[in-house]
């Protein structure tokens, strides 16, 4: 089989693209890895060369188990038609070749970031892409920056919401209205009942703000200068917010929100609202205000554009997670910035970095009990 193995074509980047190893791909259909995967090999992002993907769970104790069978059959139509390499660890992937840019795209579990940085790191590459929030505290990812800057890498986020449209648009209505005021919204759709608030909230224990409105505060970090230290006020809205303590599917308690609307008032001048709610429905939308607070603008999140998309999708891929689809494009655009990063050089435009990614997770900190407090 070594014979075979040397044998074997692996697919190889032209001179203008990244090679990219995907680590964590998931469970076809389930596994935000595997999308970023099928989106890499339809050519969606020109400057990634998908070429090795890295799946210990797949290709070890979980090949006989649920969503085995369906991985299995991914690998082998990848390895036939696009020459993909598939591997259980970072180790075995071949050494880098010279004059190749090589970039690692960790999709997994949070927990397991720092270490997978690590080894990305001992194989070659020079850009990371890691999925939000990057670790689960602030010390990891401090660690994980120094990490990476002392070997000369560069980490950029998946925090795909810094690329969507809908910001864009209400950022740019808002540079052009005098007086104005953003608020992001938004939404989950959570049935607004225990049991459904109760499995949500043990599933993502970590809590509202470190999970769900981890974007919208990455967003409040790159583009409202928000930063823990320049945070001059956060007004809650009580009469909209909730806080809720729900038996999780365990039986063990968990307590969160599942609703939060606040404004944030920055030293340097600048305001910004954020509202997320659990059980708020599809639609997420970025929404500006005139000075009296009378909206003006709205742009939502599918639009009408994105929702013709959809249907293009749901049509090629039936039975995929449905945030994959409406979320399509921005997944894109974060990936074909990076690659190009990596590949050329070229700034990632409007790309989280890791220190964004130090501060959302620090805001979401420094909110968090300020909010418990005040909804007591």
């Amino acid at each position: 089989t070594i014979q075979q193995l040397k044998m074997t074509k692996v697919a190889t980047p032209s001179p203008n693209q990244a090679e990219v190893i995907l680590v964590g791909c998931g469970c076809p259909l389930r596994g935000m890895g595997w999308y970023h995967a099928v989106q890499m090999l339809g050519n969606e992002c020109p400057s990634a060369k998908l070429c090795y993907i890295v799946e210990p769970w797949f290709l070890g104790a979980g090949a006989s188990g649920p969503g085995g069978a369906e991985f299995a059959e991914f690998k082998s139509k990848a390895e036939a038609d696009n020459q993909v390499g598939f591997y259980t660890s970072l180790a075995e992937v071949p050494p880098v070749t010279d004059g190749v840019k090589r970039l690692a795209l960790i999709s997994g579990r949070t927990i397991d970031n720092p270490s997978l940085l690590g080894e990305a790191i001992a194989a070659g590459c020079s850009v990371i892409y890691l999925e939000k929030p990057g670790a689960t505290t602030v010390a990891e990812l401090e660690t994980m920056k120094k990490q990476a800057a002392d070997a000369n890498v560069e980490i950029c986020m998946g925090y795909n919401k810094n690329v969507c449209k809908y910001v864009r648009n209400a950022r740019e209505f808002a540079t052009s209205t005098e007086g104005s005021h953003v608020t992001f919204v938004s939404n989950n759709t959570y049935e607004n009942n225990a049991s459904s608030l109760g499995e949500c909230f043990e599933r993502n224990a970590e809590g509202m703000l470190k999970n769900m409105a981890i974007h919208e505060l990455a967003l409040l970090a790159s583009f409202y200068d928000v930063t823990v230290d320049n945070i001059e006020s956060v007004e809650v809205d009580k009469t909209f917010s909730s806080m809720q303590t729900l038996a999780g599917p365990s039986g063990k308690e968990f307590t969160d929100f599942d609703k939060v609307k606040f404004t944030i008032k920055t030293k340097t001048g600048k305001q910004v609202s954020v509202q997320a709610d659990r059980c708020g429905g599809a639609t997420s939308y970025a929404m500006v205000s005139d000075a009296d607070g009378n909206e003006v603008f709205r742009h939502c999140m599918p639009d009408e554009e994105d929702e013709a998309n959809v249907s293009v999708l749901e049509a090629k891929y039936p039975g995929a997670m449905p945030y994959f689809f409406s979320q399509d494009p921005d997944y894109t655009t974060v990936k074909e910035r990076v690659a190009k990063l990596c590949a050329t050089g070229e700034e990632a435009k409007d790309i989280a970095t890791i220190d964004i990614a130090i501060s959302a997770l620090q805001i979401a900190e420094y909110l968090t009990p300020l909010m418990q407090k005040e909804l007591k």
